[in-house]
């Protein structure tokens, strides 16, 4: 039998009134009237995919479809129901996507990035587990690029899981100062950095100047909400840093500088005060 899930070059065996059967030589399936080439004539070949209907019988097309077994795609939510969701790929029959594969329950009409396995029964259904692995690491994109990407995964002690478009690993740091997000949302990003294993890590802070004075605004800000005196300075631990301002050590430490070439603060006993 042809592999469900793949594309196959298979020969047309016979006619029928409601579409061709194929042949791999060993066994057939059926190519429904609606798909079949104007022309066909039996010896042809004909490259088709296959999949399981809606009784779990093999069935050919010759449609496109967006992704084969281990590949990936993203594709739009068309239905919720208490066992799952169930997505458009194109085919008369909706690709299933179970909870137990899910990372974030979705809603109708979210488009989520999934990859296609076959169940322990054979059948056909969507994952988003296992996507990280699946992600090409050889972007066009370099330092300091414009870049859009879809969040299939939450990594806590990370960051954010992003595809740069749809296909490129990348990660937004969990330093990153991010609001309320969703699996399945566009992040509008630039390239911080593109690590020797051609993942990118990416940032939605601006660059320049402007992202370094309104770190200096939103710092001088906060040292104002502790009594005008800060409990620590640049030598604390990027966790703390992190967790006390949303900023990196490093833009904290170029706030800090900021601040202090204008007079603004003082550096003394491992304090920072506002003057």
């Amino acid at each position: 039998m042809p592999k469900v899930g793949e594309y196959s070059e298979l020969k047309i065996a016979r006619k029928t009134d409601f579409g061709l059967y194929l042949t791999d030589g060993r066994e057939e399936v059926l190519l429904p009237k609606r798909y079949v080439p104007a022309n066909a004539a039996v010896g042809d070949r004909l490259k088709v995919f296959v999949y399981l209907d809606s009784e779990d019988r093999p069935v050919a097309t010759t449609e496109e479809v967006p992704l084969t077994i281990g590949k990936t795609a993203a594709l739009p939510v068309k239905q919720v129901t208490k066992i799952g969701a169930f997505l458009d790929w194109g085919l008369p029959k909706d690709l299933f996507l179970p909870y137990a594969e899910m990372n974030e329950h979705p809603n109708v009409g979210d488009t989520v990035l999934v990859r296609l396995y076959a169940d322990k029964s054979g059948r056909l259904a969507a994952s988003e587990k296992g996507m990280y692995d699946l992600l090409s690491t050889r972007s066009p994109y370099r330092a300091g690029d414009d870049v859009k990407g879809r969040i299939y995964e939450f990594g806590h002690d990370f960051g954010v899981f992003v595809a740069v478009d749809d296909r490129y690993s990348a990660m937004l740091p969990k330093h990153e100062k991010t609001p309320a997000m969703r699996i399945g949302q566009i992040l509008s990003c630039r390239v911080a950095n593109v690590k020797e294993d051609g993942k990118l890590d990416l940032t939605m802070r601006e660059s320049g100047n402007a992202q370094r004075e309104e770190d200096e605004e939103a710092l001088l800000q906060l040292i104002e909400e502790y009594g005008g005196v800060l409990p620590f300075t640049e030598k604390a631990t990027p966790e703390v840093i992190q967790r006390e301002t949303g900023l990196s050590k490093a833009a904290f430490k170029r706030a800090i500088g900021g601040l202090y070439k204008k007079r603004l603060i003082s550096l003394e006993d491992g304090k920072i005060r506002k003057i």
